[in-house]
């Protein structure tokens, strides 16, 4: 009977392996097989890339010139030029919607400061943060420290102390420190201390100045903040408008030139990805999504041209990774007021209700009920209404104030995402996985 031996491991050279082979002493035939992934990526690098540098269609890219962002570029700029004398600049507030180059600006007039101070003699530093990541008081001074050599610990240090270590050696020569505080909105939530101690530092440094520009999509988010804090943190306010189909046209094809080969994108694609967009509130970031996935959808499919079929494609994929990206990260009791609003609107398919308005007194009982069954603490309604809040601003619902007359006013509730996949992705969810057939007992208009 023969021997078969397979070798997987073709690293070691052919004669290495025969002299493996006859040192086993075997007696019967062998055969030689060869892992099919060997030819894998050769076979793929062979094919020549749509690409010419896909990173430029990245949001971490920052041009080095700014399509139609000249105003809030030269504001921003106006307000900044004072770090350059020495002074310190008043710390600035960005509202916009996603998408609006609102950090694209900001980083591009930061790396300009620095690049100028160097040329004027005036030491000039601009660190930026993105809050979502850093998003404690703690994490942000460490992270401040360690820009300027501290040797700082992820934990076991009071605050006051990483805050004094920042502060001594900061003070060690003079300077002017502009800190970018990018979604500031996810700082100041868990507590504003840190932007209170932040912005009143001036006060107790001798050589160098600091200057903080909070950025955030979120333009109620300063309802979070003390007084004190408000008053001295929003010296400044910028606010970005959103960008217009034409707008985010001549965006991409700027990008376009630099991150695709000549030729291989049709006439179609960039004025589709434009107005798809721009009716997302132009959100240029969504427009270089599609446009980066559409090409790499054509690049998998082993396609020399991007089409509007990539588009539609890359449409879909983006809106159900973004869906499934938002709802898994959601709290619990966020997930439960999201799948009550769900259940109603299954319910509504399988009665042939069509689309029906849901009011938030109908989401409150459908919520109380998926809380007793899964033994969940029972919020308030004026909490719950709160949860919705923050799902519209996720884009996730649509909430609406209509008023009832002498019956007061409500809001109407209408989901933004598709709900089979909304409904999958709230499931996975092991606590709220018992709520699979509770869909199925729902009522429109009954409690």
């Amino acid at each position: 009977m023969p021997f078969i031996i397979y070798f997987y491991n073709t690293a070691l050279p052919i004669h290495r392996l025969c002299g493996l082979i006859r040192a086993i002493n075997f007696t019967g035939e062998f055969i030689f097989m060869t892992s099919s992934l060997d030819k894998l990526f050769t076979r793929l690098l062979e094919n020549e890339s749509i690409f010419k540098d896909k990173e430029v269609l990245r949001h971490s890219y920052t041009p080095d010139v700014l399509v139609h962002r000249d105003n809030q570029t030269e504001e921003l700029a106006t307000i900044l030029v004072s770090a350059l004398r020495g002074e310190t600049p008043s710390n600035i507030l960005i509202y916009g919607k996603t998408g609006t180059g609102k950090t694209a600006v900001t980083r591009y007039v930061g790396k300009e400061l620095e690049n100028m101070s160097d040329r004027v003699g005036v030491k000039c530093s601009v660190i930026y943060v993105n809050c979502e990541v850093i998003d404690t008081q703690y994490r942000l001074l460490a992270n401040l420290a360690r820009q300027f050599g501290e040797d700082i610990p992820m934990t076991g240090w009071p605050t006051d102390q990483v805050f004094q270590k920042f502060k001594e050696v900061l003070d060690t020569q003079e300077q002017v420190l502009i800190v970018i505080l990018d979604e500031i909105d996810k700082l100041v939530k868990k507590g504003d201390d840190v932007i209170y101690n932040l912005s009143r530092i001036n006060s107790s440094l001798k050589q160098a100045k600091v200057s903080i520009i909070g950025v955030s999509n979120d333009l109620k988010f300063t309802e979070f903040l003390d007084a004190r804090v408000k008053s001295s943190l929003g010296e400044e306010e910028i606010i970005y408008p959103p960008y217009d189909a034409d707008q985010i046209r001549d965006i991409l094809y700027q990008r376009a030139e630099i991150a695709y080969n000549k030729g291989v994108l049709d006439s179609t694609v960039i004025p589709l990805c434009a107005a798809l967009a721009a009716q997302e509130h132009g959100d240029a970031r969504r427009a270089l999504d599609l446009l980066r996935v559409s090409g790499e959808i054509a690049e998998r499919r082993e396609e020399k041209y991007v089409t509007e079929v990539h588009v539609r494609v890359a449409q879909d994929k983006i809106e159900v990774d973004r869906i499934v990206e938002v709802v898994r990260t959601l709290p619990t009791q966020s997930k439960l007021v999201l799948f009550s609003i769900v259940s109603l609107n299954i319910s509504a398919q399988n009665q042939n209700l069509g689309t029906q308005s849901i009011t938030t007194g109908e989401v409150y009982n459908i919520y109380r009920k998926l809380c007793k069954t899964i033994d969940m603490d029972i919020l308030t309604q004026r909490r719950v209404t709160d949860l919705m809040s923050e799902l519209d601003m996720l884009g996730i619902i649509n909430a609406v104030v209509v008023s009832k007359g002498r019956y007061g006013r409500t809001k109407e509730i209408s989901l933004s995402v598709p709900i089979n996949n909304t409904y999958d992705v709230l499931l996975e969810d092991y606590k709220l996985t018992p709520l699979q057939s509770y869909t199925h007992n729902v009522k429109i208009g009954y409690f």
